[in-house]
């Protein structure tokens, strides 16, 4: 039976580093749990199960789930090395306003 899904509370958006060095995006309410699933069981991402073990990297909490999930798919979008600029701490804001502008100077 599929889990009901809460729209308000605590929402997590994540990378994991894959034990390929690869880097996978995802969003979730209960992110113990969820990267509990990306290296335990068949609930995790298909993308992460021939991957294990999967290393949180980088976090973020959100209050609104269409929030999180919006940003989940921002995130997704960005090349490797934005990626790394996240984790490394490099601000979400700037990150993602640089691809905005690369965009416009088509670049």
């Amino acid at each position: 039976m599929p889990r009901k899904f809460k729209r308000k509370g605590r929402f997590w958006v994540y990378i994991v580093r894959c034990k390929d060095g690869t880097y996978y995006t995802g969003s979730t309410s209960n992110l113990k749990r969820r990267i509990g699933e990306h290296n335990e069981s068949k609930k995790g991402a298909r993308y992460t199960r021939y991957k294990r073990p999967v290393k949180l990297v980088w976090r973020l909490e959100y209050r609104q789930f269409k929030s999180a999930f919006k940003l989940e798919m921002r995130i997704k979008k960005l090349t490797r090395l934005k990626k790394e600029m996240l984790i490394r701490g490099r601000r979400l804001d700037r990150v993602l306003a640089g691809k905005r502008r690369c965009a416009k100077k088509r670049c």
